[in-house]
C-alpha cells in the first residue's frame, strides 16, 4: 500500500467484494479431460446450477461463449424464469452479428429479467474457430471492429438515433425504440490484455476482467489498463476470473487438485497445447507461459495452480487451499482494486454449495452478494436434528 492509499496496481483498494459463479454450458464433471464423471448439458442440471447460485446469494453467473458451448444468450433466457435476483453475464462476440441485433437483445432480456442482464465482450482469440464463424479479421483488426461495434451499441441503448461511418461499421438512422431497465445500458464486462484490447477497453468498460494470474501480474496488469482509462478521461472497476479449490484443510484440497487432473495424460496436454500455440490471444498466451504444459511447474503463486490450463482454454488457474486460505488470497487481489470475482469449480453444482458455505463468511462481501437465511432447520444431512431432539449446534468460522 503507497502513501495515499493506493495499491500497487494504482487502484484503490476493494473493501468489499461481489462473488459470481459459473453456468457449465460445456464440459463440467469430476475430471478434466476425461468421460469419467461427466455430466449433460441439460436444462435440468443448468436450472440446478443456476437456482442454487440464486438462492446462495452469488452476485450473478458468467455463461461462456464459444463454439463448444450451448448459446449463452438462450440459456440465459431460459434460466431468467428459473430464479429470482442472479444476474446473468452473457456474452456479445463482435463480428457474429450487427450491433443493433444484440442491442435489441441486451434491452429485451434486461427488461424481461427486471435489469439483470451484465454483458461480457468476446473479442475471440482462436483464429481457426473465428474462420469458421465467418470472421477473418487478425487481432489488430478484431479490436478496431469492437471498439465501432461498441460505440454503435452503447449509442443506440442510451437512446440515441444517429448516424456513424467507420471502417468495419457503418449505420444510418439507427435508434433503439425500447430501452433496457439499466441506464445508459446493462454492464459491459471486457479482458483484454494486449494493447489493443485494453484500449478498447479503456473507452468502453465498465469492469475490467482479467484471469488469475499472480498478484505483482494482475497489479501491472491493473495500472495498465487504469491509465488507458485515464487517458479517455474514465475510470473502470475490476474483476478477475479464477477457479477454486477449496476444502476444510489444505490437505485435502491439494488432494483434491490432484484428482482432477488425475486423468489427464501427456497425450492430452500435448494437444491442448498445440491448440493454445495457434491462438492470437495475449491473455492465453500469458496463460500458458505460467506452466509451460509441465505438470512439475503448476504452483505459481501461494495456493494458485495452474493445472487446470493444461488442458482448458481461458481461465486455467485455481485458488487451491483451506477457506481461510482461499479467503486471505482473495483479499490480495481485493487490496490491488478487484471487487468482483468469477469462480467456477468442478463440478460446478456441488462447488457452487461448497465455496458459498466455506469462504463467503470469511469474506467482505457487497450487500449484494450473500443471503443470510439463519440457522438451516431439518436440512438433513447437514443440520440434522440431533436424535431427532435438539436442534444442532453453530460452529463459528475459523478467523
Amino acid at each position: 500500500m503507497t502513501s495515499n492509499g493506493t495499491s500497487s496496481s494504482g487502484a484503490p483498494p476493494a473493501s468489499e467484494a461481489d462473488v459470481l459463479w459459473f453456468l457449465p454450458t460445456h464440459g463440467d464433471g469430476r475430471y478434466l479431460a476425461s468421460d469419467i464423471g461427466a455430466r449433460h448439458v441439460t436444462m435440468n442440471y443448468l436450472s440446478q446450477v443456476a437456482r442454487a447460485a440464486d438462492e446462495l446469494g452469488y452476485f450473478g453467473v458468467l455463461l461462456p461463449t464459444g463454439k463448444s458451448c450451448e448459446d449463452s444468450w438462450i440459456v440465459a433466457s431460459a434460466m431468467i424464469p428459473l430464479t429470482e435476483r442472479l444476474r446473468y453475464l452473457v456474452a456479445v462476440r463482435p463480428g457474429l452479428s450487427e450491433p443493433s441485433m444484440t442491442a435489441r437483445m441486451a434491452a429485451t432480456l434486461d427488461r424481461l429479467s427486471g435489469g439483470r442482464l451484465l454483458v461480457n465482450v468476446v473479442a475471440g482469440g482462436d483464429p481457426s474457430e473465428l474462420k469458421g464463424d465467418g470472421v477473418w479479421l487478425d487481432h489488430t483488426q478484431r479490436y478496431e471492429a469492437t471498439d465501432e461495434y461498441l460505440t454503435v451499441w452503447r449509442r443506440m441503448l442510451a437512446g440515441e438515433t444517429f448516424d456513424f461511418t467507420g471502417k468495419h461499421i457503418k449505420v444510418e438512422g439507427a435508434k433503439l425504440l425500447y430501452p433496457p431497465v439499466q441506464a445508459p445500458h446493462p454492464p459491459l464486462y471486457f479482458g483484454g490484455s494486449s494493447g489493443p484490447g485494453q484500449a478498447v477497453a479503456a473507452k468502453h468498460a465498465d469492469v475490467y476482467l482479467t484471469w488469475g494470474e499472480p498478484p505483482a501480474d494482475v497489479a501491472l496488469k491493473i495500472a495498465a489498463a487504469r491509465e488507458a482509462a485515464a487517458a479517455e478521461g474514465r475510470t473502470m472497476s475490476f474483476g478477475i476470473r479464477l477457479h477454486v479449490i477449496v476444502r476444510e484443510t489444505e490437505d485435502e484440497a491439494w488432494a483434491a487438485a490432484d484428482s482432477l487432473i488425475k486423468h489427464v495424460d501427456d497425450k492430452a496436454i500435448e494437444t491442448a497445447q498445440k491448440a493454445f500455440a495457434k491462438f492470437d490471444s495475449v491473455g492465453q498466451r500469458r496463460m500458458a507461459e505460467l506452466h509451460r504444459g509441465r505438470r512439475d511447474n503448476l504452483v505459481i503463486s501461494p495456493n494458485l495452480w495452474a493445472g487446470v490450463g493444461l488442458v482448458r482454454g481461458g481461465a486455467g488457474t485455481a485458488l487451491v487451499g483451506s477457506p481461510q486460505q482461499v479467503a486471505d488470497r482473495m483479499k490480495e487481489y481485493m487490496a490491488l482494486g478487484i471487487d468482483r470475482f468469477i469462480l467456477s469449480g468442478y463440478p460446478h453444482l456441488e462447488e457452487c454449495y461448497r465455496f458459498a458455505e466455506l469462504v463467503f463468511p470469511l469474506l467482505p462481501l457487497k450487500k449484494t452478494t450473500g443471503v443470510d437465511m439463519g440457522a438451516a432447520r431439518n436440512a438433513g444431512p447437514f443440520g440434522e436434528v440431533i436424535a431427532n431432539v435438539a436442534a444442532p449446534s453453530r460452529l463459528a468460522a475459523a478467523s
